[in-house]
Protein backbone atom coordinates (compact mmCIF):
# COMPACT_ATOMS: atom_id res chain seq x y z
CA UNK A 1 0.00 0.00 0.00
CA UNK A 2 0.92 4.09 0.00
CA UNK A 3 2.35 5.97 2.53
CA UNK A 4 3.35 9.80 1.66
CA UNK A 5 4.52 10.74 4.80
CA UNK A 6 7.89 12.27 3.93
CA UNK A 7 9.86 15.46 5.75
CA UNK A 8 12.75 15.40 3.44
CA UNK A 9 13.44 17.58 0.33
CA UNK A 10 11.16 17.08 -2.28
CA UNK A 11 12.42 14.73 -5.13
CA UNK A 12 13.67 16.69 -8.31
CA UNK A 13 14.56 14.95 -11.68
CA UNK A 14 14.23 16.71 -14.64
CA UNK A 15 11.81 14.47 -17.32
CA UNK A 16 12.72 14.86 -20.43
CA UNK A 17 10.35 16.49 -23.41
CA UNK A 18 9.30 12.76 -24.29
CA UNK A 19 8.81 11.69 -20.14
CA UNK A 20 6.50 14.78 -20.03
CA UNK A 21 4.26 13.76 -23.24
CA UNK A 22 4.24 10.21 -22.28
CA UNK A 23 2.64 11.30 -19.15
CA UNK A 24 0.04 13.30 -20.95
CA UNK A 25 -1.00 10.48 -23.57
CA UNK A 26 -1.06 7.85 -20.60
CA UNK A 27 -3.76 9.83 -18.70
CA UNK A 28 -5.40 10.65 -22.15
CA UNK A 29 -5.66 7.04 -22.91
CA UNK A 30 -7.05 6.55 -19.06
CA UNK A 31 -9.89 9.02 -19.76
CA UNK A 32 -10.65 7.70 -23.29
CA UNK A 33 -10.79 4.06 -21.66
CA UNK A 34 -12.63 5.39 -18.35
CA UNK A 35 -15.47 7.13 -21.02
CA UNK A 36 -15.62 3.73 -23.13
CA UNK A 37 -16.23 1.55 -19.68
CA UNK A 38 -18.81 3.65 -18.11
CA UNK A 39 -20.76 4.10 -21.15
CA UNK A 40 -20.41 0.00 -21.42
CA UNK A 41 -21.82 -0.17 -17.77
CA UNK A 42 -24.43 2.34 -18.52
CA UNK A 43 -25.87 0.44 -21.79
CA UNK A 44 -25.98 -2.61 -19.89
CA UNK A 45 -27.95 -1.12 -17.40
CA UNK A 46 -30.05 0.21 -20.11
CA UNK A 47 -30.74 -3.11 -21.49
CA UNK A 48 -31.61 -5.36 -18.05
CA UNK A 49 -34.17 -2.49 -17.03
CA UNK A 50 -35.71 -2.58 -20.89
CA UNK A 51 -35.56 -6.85 -20.43
CA UNK A 52 -37.22 -6.28 -17.01
CA UNK A 53 -33.94 -8.11 -15.74
CA UNK A 54 -35.48 -10.97 -17.68
CA UNK A 55 -31.50 -11.44 -19.48
CA UNK A 56 -28.95 -14.25 -19.11
CA UNK A 57 -26.16 -12.73 -17.65
CA UNK A 58 -23.75 -14.42 -19.82
CA UNK A 59 -25.50 -13.17 -22.99
CA UNK A 60 -23.87 -9.79 -24.24
CA UNK A 61 -25.88 -6.67 -22.74
CA UNK A 62 -26.14 -4.67 -25.93
CA UNK A 63 -29.12 -2.10 -26.89
CA UNK A 64 -30.81 -2.23 -30.51
CA UNK A 65 -32.01 -0.03 -32.86
CA UNK A 66 -31.59 4.11 -32.35
CA UNK A 67 -30.48 3.29 -28.48
CA UNK A 68 -27.72 1.26 -29.75
CA UNK A 69 -26.85 3.60 -32.47
CA UNK A 70 -26.21 6.75 -29.89
CA UNK A 71 -24.31 4.09 -27.59
CA UNK A 72 -22.15 2.84 -30.54
CA UNK A 73 -21.21 6.58 -31.88
CA UNK A 74 -20.45 7.62 -28.32
CA UNK A 75 -17.33 5.06 -28.15
CA UNK A 76 -16.40 5.61 -31.77
CA UNK A 77 -16.51 9.56 -31.07
CA UNK A 78 -14.29 9.06 -27.72
CA UNK A 79 -11.59 6.78 -29.93
CA UNK A 80 -11.19 9.20 -32.60
CA UNK A 81 -10.61 12.20 -30.42
CA UNK A 82 -8.41 9.82 -28.34
CA UNK A 83 -6.38 8.58 -31.13
CA UNK A 84 -6.12 12.24 -33.07
CA UNK A 85 -4.96 13.46 -29.57
CA UNK A 86 -2.61 10.63 -28.97
CA UNK A 87 -0.48 11.16 -32.49
CA UNK A 88 -0.98 14.97 -31.94
CA UNK A 89 1.22 14.42 -28.54
CA UNK A 90 3.53 11.96 -29.87
CA UNK A 91 4.59 14.30 -32.75
CA UNK A 92 4.78 17.45 -30.72
CA UNK A 93 5.87 16.34 -27.39
CA UNK A 94 9.18 18.54 -27.38
CA UNK A 95 7.19 21.67 -27.28
CA UNK A 96 5.52 21.23 -24.14
CA UNK A 97 9.29 21.79 -22.36
CA UNK A 98 10.82 20.32 -19.21
CA UNK A 99 8.87 19.81 -15.54
CA UNK A 100 9.88 18.71 -12.47
CA UNK A 101 9.55 15.31 -11.25
CA UNK A 102 8.48 14.63 -7.39
CA UNK A 103 7.27 12.33 -4.89
CA UNK A 104 3.84 13.10 -5.16
CA UNK A 105 4.34 12.35 -9.07
CA UNK A 106 5.62 9.21 -8.41
CA UNK A 107 3.25 8.20 -5.59
CA UNK A 108 0.79 9.13 -7.84
CA UNK A 109 1.35 6.54 -10.51
CA UNK A 110 2.82 4.00 -8.46
CA UNK A 111 -0.77 3.81 -7.13
CA UNK A 112 -2.08 4.02 -10.90
CA UNK A 113 0.06 1.15 -11.67
CA UNK A 114 -1.38 -0.90 -8.13
CA UNK A 115 -4.42 -0.82 -9.67
CA UNK A 116 -4.44 -0.87 -13.32
CA UNK A 117 -0.87 -1.52 -13.89
CA UNK A 118 -2.14 -4.75 -15.76
CA UNK A 119 -4.34 -3.12 -17.78
CA UNK A 120 -1.75 -0.07 -18.29
CA UNK A 121 0.64 -2.98 -20.13
CA UNK A 122 -1.91 -3.97 -22.04
CA UNK A 123 -3.54 -0.90 -23.65
CA UNK A 124 0.92 -0.41 -24.04
CA UNK A 125 -0.16 3.02 -21.89
CA UNK A 126 3.32 5.01 -21.75
CA UNK A 127 2.27 5.33 -17.53
CA UNK A 128 3.43 1.57 -17.47
CA UNK A 129 5.80 1.05 -14.75
CA UNK A 130 9.03 -0.76 -15.72
CA UNK A 131 10.61 -3.27 -13.63
CA UNK A 132 14.21 -1.45 -12.44
CA UNK A 133 16.63 -1.11 -9.54
CA UNK A 134 17.07 2.47 -8.89
CA UNK A 135 18.42 4.63 -6.23
CA UNK A 136 17.32 8.06 -5.57
CA UNK A 137 14.51 7.48 -8.37
CA UNK A 138 17.21 7.35 -10.92
CA UNK A 139 17.19 3.71 -12.56
CA UNK A 140 21.08 2.15 -12.26
CA UNK A 141 23.06 1.60 -15.37
CA UNK A 142 25.43 -1.63 -15.62
CA UNK A 143 28.08 1.02 -14.30
CA UNK A 144 26.57 2.09 -11.71
CA UNK A 145 26.00 -0.88 -10.16
CA UNK A 146 29.60 -2.27 -10.79
CA UNK A 147 30.67 0.56 -8.16
CA UNK A 148 27.96 0.20 -5.63
CA UNK A 149 29.22 -3.57 -5.47
CA UNK A 150 32.61 -2.43 -5.62
CA UNK A 151 32.04 0.37 -2.92
CA UNK A 152 30.32 -2.32 -0.85
CA UNK A 153 32.44 -5.71 -1.21
CA UNK A 154 29.27 -7.25 -2.38
CA UNK A 155 27.50 -6.85 0.39
CA UNK A 156 24.26 -5.65 -1.45
CA UNK A 157 20.85 -5.31 0.47
CA UNK A 158 17.70 -5.36 -2.51
CA UNK A 159 14.63 -3.48 -1.17
CA UNK A 160 11.27 -4.62 -2.74
CA UNK A 161 8.56 -2.08 -2.01
CA UNK A 162 4.96 -2.95 -1.59
CA UNK A 163 1.74 -3.00 -3.38
CA UNK A 164 0.90 0.75 -5.04
CA UNK A 165 4.09 1.84 -3.67
CA UNK A 166 7.28 2.32 -4.95
CA UNK A 167 11.36 2.66 -4.05
CA UNK A 168 10.81 6.32 -2.82
CA UNK A 169 8.70 5.51 -0.22
CA UNK A 170 11.32 3.57 1.86
CA UNK A 171 11.91 6.94 3.06
CA UNK A 172 9.53 7.91 5.50
CA UNK A 173 9.84 10.97 8.34
CA UNK A 174 13.44 11.00 7.36
CA UNK A 175 14.11 7.33 7.61
CA UNK A 176 15.14 4.85 5.57
CA UNK A 177 15.92 1.39 6.83
CA UNK A 178 18.40 0.67 3.54
CA UNK A 179 20.30 3.83 4.19
CA UNK A 180 20.43 2.75 8.20
CA UNK A 181 21.67 -0.07 7.50
CA UNK A 182 24.28 0.90 4.88
CA UNK A 183 25.09 3.76 7.56
CA UNK A 184 25.47 0.85 10.44
CA UNK A 185 26.20 -2.86 8.68
CA UNK A 186 28.22 -1.65 5.47
CA UNK A 187 25.23 -2.98 3.29
CA UNK A 188 24.76 -1.16 -0.09
CA UNK A 189 21.32 -0.67 -0.59
CA UNK A 190 19.96 -1.27 -4.18
CA UNK A 191 16.35 -0.60 -4.72
CA UNK A 192 13.89 -2.35 -6.65
CA UNK A 193 11.14 -0.49 -8.62
CA UNK A 194 8.13 -2.36 -10.55
CA UNK A 195 4.27 -2.60 -11.64
CA UNK A 196 2.58 -4.23 -8.29
CA UNK A 197 -0.86 -4.65 -11.05
CA UNK A 198 1.02 -7.48 -12.29
CA UNK A 199 0.58 -10.90 -11.44
CA UNK A 200 3.35 -11.62 -8.93
CA UNK A 201 4.30 -14.62 -10.29
CA UNK A 202 5.22 -12.22 -13.34
CA UNK A 203 6.85 -9.67 -11.50
CA UNK A 204 8.79 -12.89 -9.40
CA UNK A 205 10.09 -14.28 -12.97
CA UNK A 206 10.95 -10.97 -14.25
CA UNK A 207 13.01 -10.34 -10.71
CA UNK A 208 14.87 -13.48 -10.97
CA UNK A 209 16.18 -13.10 -14.60
CA UNK A 210 17.23 -9.11 -13.12
CA UNK A 211 18.94 -10.97 -10.61
CA UNK A 212 20.81 -13.37 -12.62
CA UNK A 213 21.53 -10.80 -14.66
CA UNK A 214 23.51 -8.44 -12.36
CA UNK A 215 25.23 -11.97 -11.43
CA UNK A 216 26.94 -11.53 -14.66
CA UNK A 217 28.01 -7.76 -14.45
CA UNK A 218 28.68 -7.98 -11.09
CA UNK A 219 32.76 -7.80 -10.45
CA UNK A 220 33.36 -10.19 -7.73
CA UNK A 221 30.69 -12.31 -5.35
CA UNK A 222 28.13 -11.39 -3.59
CA UNK A 223 26.55 -11.14 -0.14
CA UNK A 224 22.98 -10.32 -1.00
CA UNK A 225 19.97 -10.00 1.47
CA UNK A 226 16.56 -8.94 0.58
CA UNK A 227 14.02 -6.65 2.95
CA UNK A 228 10.82 -6.70 1.30
CA UNK A 229 7.33 -5.24 2.34
CA UNK A 230 4.14 -6.53 2.08
CA UNK A 231 3.46 -7.43 -1.56
CA UNK A 232 7.73 -7.04 -1.89
CA UNK A 233 7.71 -10.08 0.18
CA UNK A 234 5.57 -12.38 -2.47
CA UNK A 235 7.26 -11.21 -4.83
CA UNK A 236 10.68 -12.43 -3.49
CA UNK A 237 9.68 -15.83 -2.71
CA UNK A 238 8.23 -15.82 -6.28
CA UNK A 239 11.77 -15.40 -7.81
CA UNK A 240 13.26 -17.89 -5.76
CA UNK A 241 10.80 -20.49 -6.93
CA UNK A 242 11.76 -19.00 -10.65
CA UNK A 243 15.27 -18.91 -10.08
CA UNK A 244 15.23 -22.79 -8.72
CA UNK A 245 13.27 -24.23 -12.30
CA UNK A 246 16.16 -21.90 -14.02
CA UNK A 247 18.97 -23.08 -12.97
CA UNK A 248 20.22 -19.38 -11.30
CA UNK A 249 23.39 -18.91 -9.95
CA UNK A 250 22.16 -15.83 -7.55
CA UNK A 251 20.00 -18.00 -5.18
CA UNK A 252 23.42 -19.13 -4.23
CA UNK A 253 24.71 -15.61 -3.47
CA UNK A 254 21.38 -14.64 -0.87
CA UNK A 255 22.05 -15.13 2.86
CA UNK A 256 18.77 -13.59 4.66
CA UNK A 257 15.58 -12.23 3.68
CA UNK A 258 13.55 -10.23 5.97
CA UNK A 259 9.86 -10.19 5.19
CA UNK A 260 8.00 -6.75 6.66
CA UNK A 261 3.80 -7.26 6.95
CA UNK A 262 4.13 -9.78 4.23
CA UNK A 263 0.37 -11.43 3.28
CA UNK A 264 2.06 -14.96 2.81
CA UNK A 265 -1.60 -16.12 3.31
CA UNK A 266 -3.67 -13.29 1.76
CA UNK A 267 -5.02 -10.14 2.63
CA UNK A 268 -8.78 -9.37 4.18
CA UNK A 269 -9.25 -7.15 2.06
CA UNK A 270 -9.22 -8.57 -1.14
CA UNK A 271 -10.78 -11.53 0.50
CA UNK A 272 -13.69 -8.75 1.19
CA UNK A 273 -13.73 -7.32 -2.49
CA UNK A 274 -14.18 -10.90 -4.23
CA UNK A 275 -17.20 -10.94 -2.17
CA UNK A 276 -18.24 -7.93 -3.25
CA UNK A 277 -17.89 -9.07 -6.86
CA UNK A 278 -20.17 -12.21 -6.26
CA UNK A 279 -23.29 -10.13 -4.31
CA UNK A 280 -22.91 -7.63 -7.06
CA UNK A 281 -23.05 -10.15 -9.51
CA UNK A 282 -25.83 -12.32 -8.11
CA UNK A 283 -28.19 -9.73 -9.53
CA UNK A 284 -28.91 -8.76 -12.69
CA UNK A 285 -29.85 -5.08 -12.06
CA UNK A 286 -26.55 -5.01 -10.32
CA UNK A 287 -24.44 -6.61 -12.43
CA UNK A 288 -23.26 -3.93 -14.71
CA UNK A 289 -21.80 -2.62 -11.87
CA UNK A 290 -19.69 -5.67 -10.86
CA UNK A 291 -17.56 -4.36 -14.05
CA UNK A 292 -16.21 -1.16 -11.53
CA UNK A 293 -15.59 -3.61 -8.98
CA UNK A 294 -13.37 -5.79 -11.38
CA UNK A 295 -11.23 -2.51 -11.74
CA UNK A 296 -8.62 -4.03 -9.79
CA UNK A 297 -5.68 -5.04 -11.08
CA UNK A 298 -4.28 -9.09 -11.17
CA UNK A 299 -1.45 -8.23 -8.52
CA UNK A 300 -4.27 -7.17 -5.87
CA UNK A 301 -6.28 -10.10 -6.87
CA UNK A 302 -3.46 -12.52 -6.62
CA UNK A 303 -3.34 -10.89 -2.77
CA UNK A 304 -6.29 -12.81 -1.87
CA UNK A 305 -4.47 -15.76 -1.22
CA UNK A 306 -0.82 -15.11 -1.76
CA UNK A 307 -0.41 -16.40 -5.02
CA UNK A 308 3.07 -16.36 -6.21
CA UNK A 309 3.47 -19.07 -9.41
CA UNK A 310 1.32 -19.24 -12.45
CA UNK A 311 -0.43 -22.12 -11.28
CA UNK A 312 -2.03 -20.71 -8.93
CA UNK A 313 -4.34 -18.13 -10.95
CA UNK A 314 -3.68 -19.80 -14.09
CA UNK A 315 -7.31 -21.15 -15.87
CA UNK A 316 -9.37 -19.36 -13.08
CA UNK A 317 -11.77 -16.51 -13.16
CA UNK A 318 -9.86 -14.20 -10.74
CA UNK A 319 -13.21 -12.59 -9.93
CA UNK A 320 -15.48 -15.33 -8.96
CA UNK A 321 -15.03 -17.59 -5.75
CA UNK A 322 -12.10 -19.99 -5.96
CA UNK A 323 -11.01 -22.33 -3.24
CA UNK A 324 -7.23 -21.77 -1.61
CA UNK A 325 -6.03 -24.62 -3.77
CA UNK A 326 -2.30 -23.40 -3.47
CA UNK A 327 -0.61 -26.26 -2.42
CA UNK A 328 3.03 -27.00 -0.79
CA UNK A 329 5.45 -23.72 -1.52
CA UNK A 330 7.97 -23.50 1.05
CA UNK A 331 9.98 -20.54 1.98
CA UNK A 332 13.51 -20.64 0.07
CA UNK A 333 15.86 -23.55 0.86
CA UNK A 334 19.11 -22.63 2.61
CA UNK A 335 18.34 -18.74 3.38
CA UNK A 336 17.39 -17.44 6.91
CA UNK A 337 14.44 -16.07 6.84
CA UNK A 338 12.61 -13.73 9.03
CA UNK A 339 9.09 -11.92 9.41
CA UNK A 340 7.60 -8.96 11.02
CA UNK A 341 3.89 -8.92 11.73
CA UNK A 342 2.74 -5.63 13.66
CA UNK A 343 -0.63 -5.24 15.33
CA UNK A 344 -3.14 -1.71 16.07
CA UNK A 345 -3.07 -2.81 19.67
CA UNK A 346 -0.77 -1.69 22.74
CA UNK A 347 -2.10 -5.32 24.51
CA UNK A 348 -2.73 -8.85 23.91
CA UNK A 349 -5.90 -8.62 25.77
CA UNK A 350 -7.96 -7.05 22.66
CA UNK A 351 -10.18 -9.76 21.31
CA UNK A 352 -9.52 -10.84 17.52
CA UNK A 353 -6.12 -8.68 18.36
CA UNK A 354 -4.64 -11.45 15.81
CA UNK A 355 -6.88 -11.21 13.35
CA UNK A 356 -7.27 -7.69 12.75
CA UNK A 357 -3.83 -7.48 12.73
CA UNK A 358 -1.75 -4.30 11.26
CA UNK A 359 -5.11 -2.80 8.98
CA UNK A 360 -4.24 -5.04 6.31
CA UNK A 361 -2.41 -7.98 7.33
CA UNK A 362 -3.29 -10.20 9.66
CA UNK A 363 -0.55 -11.65 12.32
CA UNK A 364 -0.85 -15.32 11.27
CA UNK A 365 -0.78 -14.16 7.68
CA UNK A 366 2.15 -12.11 8.08
CA UNK A 367 3.83 -14.86 10.25
CA UNK A 368 3.00 -17.63 7.41
CA UNK A 369 0.60 -19.69 10.12
CA UNK A 370 -2.06 -21.68 8.63
CA UNK A 371 -4.40 -24.83 9.34
CA UNK A 372 -3.15 -26.44 6.66
CA UNK A 373 0.16 -28.42 7.19
CA UNK A 374 1.00 -27.90 3.48
CA UNK A 375 0.74 -23.96 3.49
CA UNK A 376 2.64 -23.55 6.99
CA UNK A 377 5.68 -21.94 6.67
CA UNK A 378 8.35 -22.93 9.13
CA UNK A 379 9.79 -19.99 10.36
CA UNK A 380 11.74 -20.37 13.38
CA UNK A 381 10.33 -18.90 16.53
CA UNK A 382 13.24 -16.57 17.10
CA UNK A 383 12.80 -15.71 13.36
CA UNK A 384 9.09 -14.39 14.14
CA UNK A 385 8.55 -10.90 15.71
CA UNK A 386 5.11 -8.88 16.51
CA UNK A 387 5.24 -5.25 16.70
CA UNK A 388 2.51 -3.56 19.10
CA UNK A 389 0.64 -0.04 18.30
CA UNK A 390 2.08 -0.12 14.55
CA UNK A 391 -0.05 -0.15 11.32
CA UNK A 392 1.06 -1.26 7.98
CA UNK A 393 3.16 1.54 7.28
CA UNK A 394 4.83 1.78 10.54
CA UNK A 395 6.61 -1.16 9.59
CA UNK A 396 8.61 0.97 7.03
CA UNK A 397 10.07 3.31 10.01
CA UNK A 398 9.03 2.44 13.20
CA UNK A 399 12.61 2.31 14.95
CA UNK A 400 11.66 -0.86 16.65
CA UNK A 401 11.18 -2.81 13.55
CA UNK A 402 14.67 -1.12 12.40
CA UNK A 403 15.74 -2.64 15.86
CA UNK A 404 14.56 -5.82 14.80
CA UNK A 405 16.43 -5.74 11.59
CA UNK A 406 19.34 -4.56 12.35
CA UNK A 407 19.68 -7.32 14.66
CA UNK A 408 18.87 -10.39 12.85
CA UNK A 409 21.20 -8.99 9.27
CA UNK A 410 23.93 -8.48 12.05
CA UNK A 411 23.48 -12.07 13.50
CA UNK A 412 25.37 -14.57 12.58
Amino acid sequence: MFNTRRKSKSLEIKLSHTDRANDIRGVNQLAVDAVTGLTDIVEALHYTILSLGLNDKDTPTKTRGVTGFVYRNIRSITAFVGDKVDLSLSQFGSALGQHESSLKREVAISMLNGVLGDYLLERQNPLAVIMQLRRDGVALTDVALRNLIEKSDGKILLMVHGLCMNDLQWQVDEHDHGIELARDLGYEPIYLHYNTGRHISENGRDLAALLEYLMTISPQPLTLSILAHSMGGLVSRSAFHYGEKAGHTWLQQVHKMVFLGTPHHGAALEKGGNMIDILLGSNPFSLPFAKLGQIRSAGITDLRYGSIIDEHWQGKDRFSYNADDRGSLALPNGVHCYTVAAVKSKQSTVVGDGLIGDGLVNVDSALGRHNDDLLHLTFPEQHQWVGRDMNHMDLLYHPDVYSKIRHWLLDK
